[in-house]
């Protein structure tokens, strides 16, 4: 689900959110010329395991590839190819459904404006381009692109949708080809993934498969619902973190569902100061930290506040990972037949000095940094800003200092 996206439907009161922080205006542009440097923060980092090395943020508008670039959800890299993967969750509005190639280049202590080298459009199982919903044929989606990973060898990716619930269909995981968008292959997901209308069963729409992590041999695929099933409880608000996301992990060769994990999100860090203004919490990413171990990033956003970030630590197998249930088998989570699985806070980015902070969805390993102890390894973020002139697409790049 997209916080921003309640900021596209009251543009007309737009000048009042700012008023009360939810959004502050966009800063100048930035030329590659003109890195940005961290500020240093007057708050004490909740933990020492991100330091920031630099902010940049794209001019509203840019074009590349006769596209508007925006509502960019999704970041990988290929180090072998030295490139960067972007995808947008334009659902064909703007454009046709699609994703961008990018050079971004830092130092240990700034980071340069993003080079995008190209912009392809998606296609559908019929060989198209996705057609936006007043002229979708019958039988496609409409699809809601959320993350991305790039397969072993750079020549294809992994990509989700959260679905197009309007038109009956649920969120969705294929592989497609990095030349041309080719769609290679749908994955079956299990039938508990699809909506079921008129019953308090299955996924909400729009809080669906956001996150998307690869395993480093490339043999496990995890992915992250945003928010809980209906039949597992309600959102998180700023009194509860509500009922947890289940995060589930599928070989990636056969399609077959292996397990399943119960995450529970924080509770919304601020109330609106706007009555009844809206709030909520959820999975925005997820990123494989080795062969054991999960990064997590919450995305809370609170009307007339704006957005906050957490980046967690989990592991799901090993040691540390014994204690969460397997809950594939668990028609509804409720308290007491399921153990969730611990979580370490690696960073809030409240502390890390950031100029701004937007509606950050995207996550992926940079190309390390080097250092007298060997590679430092280096996360690379983005944030998706609706196509919302109120908001802005901003590329964080910080060194992780966590095990």
């Amino acid at each position: 689900m997209k916080p921003g996206r309640l900021a596209i439907a009251l543009l007309a009161v737009s000048a009042l959110l700012q008023a009360c922080g939810s959004h502050a205006p966009p800063p100048p542009a930035q030329s590659a010329a003109q890195p940005v440097a961290p500020q240093v923060s007057a708050a004490p980092a909740a933990c020492p395991c991100l330091r920031l090395i630099g902010e940049a943020t794209l001019a509203q508008g840019l074009s590349v590839g006769g596209t508007t670039v925006g509502g960019l959800s999704g970041i990988d890299y290929d180090a072998a190819g030295d490139r960067y993967i972007l995808l947008s969750d334009d659902r064909s509005n703007m454009d046709a459904a699609r994703f961008y190639t990018a050079r971004i280049r830092y130092t240990a202590s700034a980071l340069a404006m993003p080079e995008f080298t190209g912009a392809v459009a998606l296609l559908n199982a019929r060989g198209q381009p996705y057609a936006p919903r007043r002229r979708a044929p019958d039988g496609i989606e409409v699809p809601d692109p959320e993350a991305v990973r790039w397969l072993p060898g750079g020549a294809d990716f992994l990509w989700t949708s959260e679905g197009d619930f309007a038109r009956g269909f649920g969120p969705a995981l294929r592989t497609s080809r990095a030349t041309d968008g080719a769609q290679l292959r749908a994955y079956a997901l299990p039938a508990a993934f699809q909506p079921r209308p008129g019953e308090r069963r299955g996924p909400r729409d729009n809080d669906t498969l956001e996150g998307l992590a690869l395993t480093p041999d490339g043999q496990t695929a995890w992915l992250a619902m945003e928010g809980p099933w209906l039949q597992d409880g309600p959102r998180a608000t700023p009194a509860s973190g509500g009922a947890p996301v289940r995060i589930t992990a599928i070989d990636v060769a056969s399609g077959r569902v292996l397990r399943q994990l119960a995450y529970q999100p924080d509770a919304v860090p601020h109330k609106s100061p706007l009555p009844g203004g809206y709030t909520t919490n959820g999975v925005s990413e997820i990123l494989a930290d080795g062969p054991d171990h999960l990064l997590v990033l919450e995305r809370s956003y609170t009307l007339g506040v704006g957005n906050s970030i957490r980046l967690y630590r989990i592991a799901v197998q090993g040691a540390g990972a014994e204690a969460a249930s397997d809950t594939l088998d668990i028609e509804a989570l409720a308290p007491g037949n399921h153990t969730p699985v611990p979580k370490m806070l690696v960073a809030d980015f409240a502390h890390l000095g950031l100029q701004r902070l937007d509606n950050i969805e995207g996550m992926a390993w940079g190309a390390p940094l080097p250092g007298p102890g060997g590679p430092r390894r280096v996360l690379v973020f983005v944030s998706d800003d609706n196509f919302n002139p109120a908001q802005i697409t901003q590329f964080i790049v910080a060194e992780y200092l966590a095990p």
